[in-house]
C-alpha cells in the first residue's frame, strides 16, 4: 500500500498554525476538528498514515472494540459487520481512507528530531526540514517503546527475548516452552495463540482487569458505552494517575463471545504463576500472591457488571436475559513459585509488560520524572502544546478510536480560545 500524501516534501522554514506530530488516528481527528475550526495545520507522520499499525502489530490481531464503536469525527462505520472487529488490515484501510477526508497537507517519511519553544511559539526541526508554528499537537501515541522490566537483564543468553512490537505469529519462534510476562490483553491473546500452536505457554501474572465479552446479551462495550462509563471525565477520578497506568481489559477481538481470562486459558492447557519477581543463577522467582491479584481482578469486575444490572434496571431496559456473572478464577491449589531457565523448559520469554511513549525529541520542560507528558487533559503545562491519544486523557474512552473523536473536539476549542486570545494580546501590545 502506498502512502496517502498530499505534499511530498515540506519546505524548510515554512510557518504554519499548527503543527500535529502523528497520522495515526488521534492526528487524522485533530485535524478534521482544526479545518472545522479554519486553523490551517500540517500533519508530520515518521512512516505512513497509521504507520503503527503497518509495523508495530501482531498478525492475528484485531481491535477489542467492535466495529460501530470506529466513530471518528466526520466519520462513521458503515460496513457490512458492525458487530465485527476489524483486523489489522481492514484498519489501516479505515484509516487510510479516512486520511483521505483530510484537507491539510499530510508528510509521510517524516521524522520529527526536535521541538523546542520560540519567543512566538515552536520549532519543529525534522529529517526534511524546520517548521515554525503557534502551536503543536502530539499524536505519536502511547505505545512508541516496549516496556521490558529490569529482571530481563537477569535472564540466560539461552531464552529468546521478545516483545508483542517485534512479535507476528508463532512461527517465529522456536520449538519449546514460552513464559509470556503480562496478563493483560495483550498478553492472554499471544499465550491463546503460541499455546495452539503446539507449545506450552506459562503466563506470569501481574495487575489485571478481568471483564465478559458479552453480557446479557450485548458486547461489554455496548454496555459501557450506553451507561456513560465510556464517557467518564478524567476530573472525577479520584487518582488519575493510577487509573491511566491500569493494565488493558482481558478481551479479545473476533470470536464472538468468546471471554479471555485466566479460566479458559487454563481450559487450554496454559500454566499460570504470580508476577515475576526476580531471575538468580538462573532461576525465576514468582510471587506468591496471585491468588489476592485474582480475587481484587474478580472484585472489580462483579461491581462493573452490578453498575450494569443498576443501568438495566433504571432505564428498564427490557428483552435481555437475567444477569448472570462469570464465575470467579479458578486456580491450583499451590501454584508454582520457581522456574530453572536453562532446564529446557523454556525457551522464549515474551514481555508483554505495557509500554509507554517516546519523547526523546521534545525539548520542551513538561516531561515528569518518568519520562512521561504532564498535562491537564491533553493541554501540556507550555502554551500552545497539547496531546492527544493517551490513555485516559479526558474521558475513559480516549485510548479508543471512539474516545480520540470527543478529545479532538475538546482540544480544538481549548486551542481556537487560545489563539484568539494571542492575536487580541498580540493586536493590543502593538497599539
Amino acid at each position: 500500500m502506498k502512502p496517502i500524501t498530499h505534499l511530498h516534501r515540506p519546505a524548510s522554514g515554512r510557518f504554519v498554525t499548527s503543527v500535529i506530530i502523528g497520522a495515526g488516528q488521534a492526528g487524522l481527528a485533530m485535524s478534521h476538528c482544526l479545518s472545522e475550526a479554519d486553523i490551517d495545520h500540517v500533519l508530520l507522520e515518521r512512516g505512513e498514515v497509521a504507520n503503527s499499525w503497518h509495523k508495530e502489530r501482531w498478525d492475528s490481531l484485531r481491535l477489542l472494540s467492535p466495529n460501530w464503536l470506529s466513530r471518528l469525527p466526520g466519520k462513521c462505520y458503515d460496513g457490512v459487520d458492525p458487530n465485527g472487529f476489524m483486523t489489522v488490515p481492514e484498519l489501516i484501510n479505515y484509516l487510510t481512507d479516512y486520511s483521505r477526508s483530510v484537507t491539510a497537507p499530510i508528510f509521510t517519511g517524516v521524522t520529527v528530531t526536535e521541538v523546542s519553544r520560540t519567543q512566538s511559539g515552536y520549532r519543529v526541526q525534522t529529517s526534511e526540514g524546520e517548521w515554525q508554528c503557534k502551536t503543536v499537537v502530539i499524536a505519536s501515541g502511547a505505545c512508541n517503546i516496549s516496556m521490558i522490566p529490569g529482571v530481563a537483564e537477569a535472564m540466560p543468553a539461552s531464552i529468546d527475548s521478545l516483545t508483542p512490537m517485534q512479535y507476528r505469529n508463532p512461527d517465529q519462534l522456536r520449538d519449546g516452552g514460552v513464559l509470556v510476562v503480562g496478563a493483560s490483553a495483550s498478553g492472554l491473546q499471544l499465550a491463546s495463540e503460541i499455546q495452539n500452536s503446539g507449545r506450552q505457554v506459562t503466563v506470569a501474572v501481574g495487575e489485571q482487569v478481568r471483564m465478559p465479552r458479552r453480557y446479557r446479551g450485548h458486547d461489554i462495550m455496548w454496555w459501557m458505552d450506553q451507561s456513560g462509563l465510556f464517557d467518564l471525565n478524567y476530573k472525577e477520578v479520584d487518582d488519575i494517575g493510577r487509573a491511566r497506568r491500569t493494565p488493558s481489559s482481558q478481551l479479545v477481538g473476533g470470536d464472538r463471545g468468546k471471554d479471555l481470562d485466566i479460566n479458559s486459558l487454563q481450559q487450554e492447557g496454559i500454566d499460570f504463576v504470580g508476577r515475576l519477581a526476580f531471575v538468580h543463577n538462573n532461576k525465576a522467582q514468582f510471587s506468591g500472591s496471585l491468588a489476592n491479584v485474582c480475587k481484587m481482578a474478580d472484585l472489580k469486575m462483579r461491581r462493573l457488571l452490578k453498575h450494569i444490572d443498576n443501568y438495566a434496571k433504571e432505564q428498564r431496559i427490557v428483552d435481555i436475559p437475567e444477569a448472570v456473572h462469570p464465575e470467579d478464577t479458578r486456580l491450583s491449589d499451590s501454584p508454582r513459585l520457581e522456574m530453572n531457565l536453562i532446564s529446557g523448559e523454556i525457551k522464549t520469554v515474551i514481555w508483554a509488560t505495557g509500554y509507554r511513549p517516546d519523547y526523546s525529541w521534545l525539548k520542551v520542560p513538561v516531561l515528569d520524572a518518568k519520562g512521561l507528558l504532564k498535562h491537564d487533559g491533553g493541554v501540556v503545562g507550555s502554551p500552545g502544546l497539547y496531546a492527544l491519544g493517551l490513555p485516559f486523557l479526558r474521558r475513559r474512552k480516549s485510548q479508543f478510536i471512539d474516545g480520540v473523536g470527543d478529545d479532538a473536539r475538546d482540544l480544538c476549542a481549548h486551542m481556537k480560545n487560545y489563539l484568539d486570545e494571542s492575536w487580541y494580546s498580540t493586536k493590543v501590545s502593538v497599539a
